[in-house]
C-alpha cells in the first residue's frame, strides 16, 4: 500500500515517514502544499495524512483541490490548531480525519488503517484468505494452515499486495511500484529475491500459490 505525506517539518516529516515503511507501506512525501498536490494528482494513494500550514499552498486548500478532481483518496489532517472550530473546518474540506500535534505514531497508523478498510468498505476482522493461506491486516498475521508464517515488514507488503491481486498477473515494475518506494530499475533483482524468500516461507510444500510469468512478472493463485 502507498501513503502520501506532506508535511513540511522535516522532523515530524521522517519520524512517519520513517514509521509507515517500518510497517511496510511504501511513502512519497512532499515539503510543500504544490509539491503535494502533484503527487496527489498523478499518483494512485491508498490514504494522504497532509499539514495544515504548509508553504506554498496550505493544506486545506490542497484537499479542496484533490476532490474537486474526484479524487477519493482519504485523507488525514494534520495540524496544531485544537478547536472546535477548526476541526469542522478542516473535514468540512473532504478530509476523512483531524488529528491534532503533538500525537503518538501509533495511534497515528490505527486511523491510516482504519480509512484504508472504511475505503474498502471491508469491515473487521480483516483477513484475505488464498486457499489454505491467510494473511491478517489488523494484527499482521501470516498462517499457512495451522502454521503461523514469520514475515518481515517488506515480505508481508509484498505478500498482502499480491494477495490483493490474487489471480491478476503484476509486473516487477507494478510491485516496485507498490511496495517499495522507488520505481523500476531493470538492474535490480530486489523484487526476485523477495519472491524467492516468501516461496522458501509460504510455497514448500506441494501445491504453489506463488507462479512466475515469463515475461510480465508474478501471479498469486491456487492452480
Amino acid at each position: 500500500m502507498r501513503i502520501l505525506v506532506v508535511e513540511d517539518d522535516t522532523t515530524i516529516a521522517s519520524y512517519i515517514v520513517s514509521g509507515l515503511r517500518e510497517v511496510g507501506f511504501a511513502v512519497d512525501a512532499a515539503e510543500d502544499g504544490e509539491s503535494g498536490l502533484d503527487l496527489a494528482l498523478t499518483e494512485p494513494y491508498d490514504a494522504a495524512i497532509i499539514d495544515i500550514m504548509l508553504p506554498k499552498r496550505d493544506g486545506l486548500s490542497l484537499i479542496r483541490e484533490i476532490r474537486n478532481k474526484g479524487i477519493a483518496t482519504p485523507v488525514i489532517i494534520l495540524s496544531a490548531k485544537r478547536t472546535v472550530e477548526d476541526r469542522i473546518r478542516g473535514l468540512e474540506t473532504g478530509s476523512d480525519d483531524y488529528l491534532i500535534k503533538p500525537f503518538s505514531f501509533s495511534e497515528l497508523l490505527a486511523r491510516v488503517y482504519a480509512l484504508i478498510r472504511r475505503n474498502a468498505r471491508v469491515t473487521e476482522p480483516t483477513e484475505l484468505k488464498i486457499d489454505d493461506l491467510s494473511l491478517n491486516l489488523i494484527t499482521r498475521e501470516v498462517r499457512k494452515g495451522e502454521k503461523e508464517v514469520e514475515l518481515q515488514p517488506k515480505e508481508f507488503a509484498l505478500l498482502e499486495y499480491l494477495m490483493r491481486n490474487a489471480g491478476r498477473p503484476v509486473s516487477k515494475t507494478m510491485i516496485l511500484e507498490h511496495v517499495w518506494d522507488y520505481n523500476f530499475v531493470s538492474q535490480t533483482n530486489v523484487v526476485d529475491v523477495m519472491i524467492w524468500r516468501l516461496r522458501n516461507k509460504i510455497d514448500r510444500d506441494e501445491k504453489k500459490l506463488i507462479h512466475t510469468i515469463r515475461g510480465v512478472g508474478y501471479v498469486l493463485k491456487t492452480a
